[in-house]
């Protein structure tokens, strides 16, 4: 069994890849508020689909990371109680906010199984990094190049975004070669905003 806590403020629907694989122990606890309340129909419908026990969690803004501290609450709350009923789990935040690294570093050294994913997949924000460098090194065929891109593509939410920091990074007389990147890492940021 897996407890998800999701920072929906800090990861948004990316952070939902993977609900497909979850299972009926799982348990998704995602924390929202009104900086991050809207969520696709299609989203809807996979959640509602989906055979995880979820927990909509929506959390009281006024101060600076509000959200981030009711969550690292709850995630000590989840810990007590599934220690109650004697079961082991692995906890994972699902945030790209390097502040929860510290909360990761308190419960691990208490034994418990508590790390940082991107997504519901449980995957490390810096294997989802390597695993996209790799990818677009792939189509690049150069790793400097490749490195500069991947920043590109985390950097940017919107693939109007990713295409004007390309044409930037990459200037030349008729931005052919930013054109040319863009084209070869489309199929990298379906999940962009965009057209």
């Amino acid at each position: 069994m897996s407890v998800y806590l999701i920072d929906y403020e800090n990861i948004k629907s990316e952070g939902m890849n993977g609900i497909d694989e979850l299972t009926k122990d799982d348990v998704v606890c995602l924390f929202y508020s009104e900086n991050a309340n809207t969520m696709t129909f299609r989203m809807h419908r996979k959640i509602n689909d989906c055979r995880a026990d979820f927990r909509f969690q929506d959390v009281g803004v006024g101060s600076k990371n509000a959200l981030d501290f009711q969550l690292a609450t709850y995630l000590g709350y989840v810990i007590a109680e599934n220690d109650a009923n004697e079961q082991t789990e692995q906890y994972y935040i699902v945030s790209k906010d390097k502040g929860y690294q510290s909360v990761c570093r308190f419960w691990s050294d208490r034994g418990y199984m508590v790390s940082m994913a991107a997504d519901l997949t449980g995957t490390s924000a810096e294997d989802e990094r390597e695993s996209l460098l790799h990818s677009v090194e792939s189509v690049i065929g150069d790793a400097e190049t490749a490195s500069k891109i991947v920043t590109i593509i985390q950097r940017y939410k919107t693939k109007q975004g990713i295409n004007n920091a390309l044409m930037r990074a990459f200037q030349s007389q008729d931005n052919k070669l930013s054109s040319e990147y863009y084209k070869a890492i489309k199929p990298f940021i379906k999940n962009k905003k965009g057209k």
